[in-house]
C-alpha cells in the first residue's frame, strides 16, 4: 500500500493502532513461532504456518495461542502477514501472495546467508535484500524483526520506558504500514526505530553494526549511519566462518560481543 492509494486505506491502517489484529504468521521457527507467542499473548488474532502443514505444528500452536493453518490460509483475512522463512524459500510461497489485499501489512524478517541459501545474484550485486523479497511476493513488504538473534527476541524484551531498552530498526516505503510494524515490535518488548526506505535497509542486514548487536535506540541510530555497505556481506561471512569454527558453543553474550566487535566502525 502507498499513501497514494487514498485516504481510506489510510484511515484503515490508523484504525489497526492499538487495536487487536488478526495476523497471519509463515514460520513456526525460533523467530516466527516467538513473535506469534508474543503477539498473542498481547490480545492479536494469530494463525501460524510451518512448512510441513498445520498438523505438524498442531501442539505447538496450541502451546502459543495460535491457530494452525496452511501458508494459504495464513494470508486471508488478515491484517498483518508476518514471513519468517530461510530467505531462498521466498520465492516458493509467493504464490499465496497473488490475492493479498494491497493494505495487507507483509513483514519480512528474513536474512541472506549465502552458505545457507545459495547464491543470488541479484542480492550479491547489492540489491537490499527486503527489495528482493517484495520482488519475488509481487507485495511490498516490511523490513523487520531481522536484526536481532531469537534468544534476545525470547528473552531480551522489556517493558516501554525501560532503561536500556533494546531496539531494533524497521524499514519499509509506506509510512503507515511501516507505523503498524513498529507498533508490534513494541509489543514484543523493543523499541522500533524508523530506519528509512527500503533502499536503505541494507543498513539493518547481516555484517552491519546494527545487526543482532542489541543496542538501545540513540546507538542503534549511530549504527545504522555507520553502516558500510561494501564492508557488510565481508563482515557476514567472517562472522559466520568464526562461528563454525568454534570447538564449542559460544555463550549469547559472547555472540553479541562478537558482533559488535567485528562490524563496529574503523
Amino acid at each position: 500500500m502507498s499513501i497514494e492509494q487514498g485516504p481510506a486505506l489510510v484511515s484503515a491502517l490508523h484504525s489497526l493502532r492499538g487495536s487487536d489484529m488478526k495476523i497471519g504468521i509463515i514460520g513456526a521457527g525460533n523467530i516466527g513461532g516467538t513473535i506469534a507467542r508474543k503477539l498473542a499473548a498481547a490480545g492479536h488474532s494469530i494463525k501460524m504456518a510451518g512448512s510441513k502443514g498445520p498438523d505438524d505444528i498442531r501442539e505447538k500452536a496450541a502451546d502459543i495461542g495460535a491457530v494452525p493453518v496452511t501458508a494459504q490460509d495464513a494470508v486471508k483475512d488478515v491484517d498483518v502477514v508476518i514471513l519468517s522463512i530461510p530467505f531462498a524459500q521466498i520465492p516458493k510461497v509467493a504464490s499465496v501472495f497473488a490475492d493479498v489485499p494491497s493494505n495487507v501489512v507483509v513483514i519480512d524478517t528474513g536474512n541472506y546467508y549465502p552458505f545457507r541459501d545459495g547464491t543470488i545474484a541479484d542480492v550479491d550485486n547489492g540489491k537490499p535484500e527486503s527489495i528482493w523479497a517484495s520482488e519475488q511476493l509481487g507485495h511490498p513488504v516490511v523490513k523487520a524483526f531481522n536484526a536481532l538473534l531469537a534468544e534476545t527476541l525470547v528473552n531480551g524484551g522489556t517493558d516501554e520506558g525501560t532503561i536500556g531498552r533494546i531496539a531494533i530498526p524497521v524499514a519499509g516505503d509506506d509510512a503507515e504500514a511501516k507505523t503498524v510494524a513498529r507498533d508490534l515490535v513494541n509489543e514484543t518488548g523493543f523499541d522500533a526505530l524508523d530506519a528509512g526506505d527500503l533502499a536503505r535497509s541494507w543498513r539493518q542486514q547481516p555484517g552491519t553494526p546494527a545487526y543482532c548487536t542489541e543496542l538501545t535506540l540513540p546507538e542503534l541510530r549511530e549504527a545504522l549511519s555507520a553502516a558500510n555497505k561494501a564492508r557488510a556481506p565481508i563482515d557476514r561471512d567472517a562472522l559466520i566462518k568464526s562461528f563454525m569454527e568454534e570447538k564449542s558453543p559460544l555463550s549469547h553474550e559472547q555472540i553479541v560481543a562478537r558482533n559488535r566487535a567485528v562490524t563496529a566502525s574503523r
